[in-house]
């Protein structure tokens, strides 16, 4: 499911890149695990049938795809590699943010989605367990 078409990318980068959809598909994802513990109404698609929950949804894809393209990321962690390798004498940098420097900005919603999602009421649930075990 995808919260986002390459049309609303247009406020968020100039200019859209070729592969805007599957970096849609991607930040989409990311978006999604965010919500597992969020309750809205849906319809029979899986997408939300309130209009602030689908605008939130929307905004929080747009922002991780901007986020990613300002990093270099596409979504699949590639961009996290080395900063700078040398093969005589084997000199290698890992770029920052990268593995063991923090985690893959692949993986990690970034804070202006986090921020979309949390002011519409979707983040900050733990899992309900009904007590009566029904």
């Amino acid at each position: 499911m995808v919260y986002a078409t390459a049309d609303d990318l247009i406020d968020y980068l100039d200019p859209v890149p070729d592969d805007a959809e599957l970096r849609l598909t991607r930040a989409s994802r990311l978006v999604a695990r965010e919500l597992l513990c969020a309750v809205y109404d849906v319809d029979d698609t899986g997408m939300p049938t309130d209009q602030k929950v689908a605008d939130a949804l929307r905004e929080a894809t747009c922002e991780q795809v901007a986020a990613w393209a300002e990093s270099g990321e596409t979504g699949t962690g590639a961009a996290d590699g080395y900063q700078s390798v040398s093969i005589g004498s084997v000199n290698l940098t890992r770029a920052a943010g990268g593995p063991g420097g923090g985690g893959s900005q692949a993986e990690a919603l970034c804070p202006q989605a986090r921020m979309v999602l949390q002011q519409a009421g979707l983040t900050g649930r733990g899992p309900y367990v009904n007590p009566l075990g029904c």
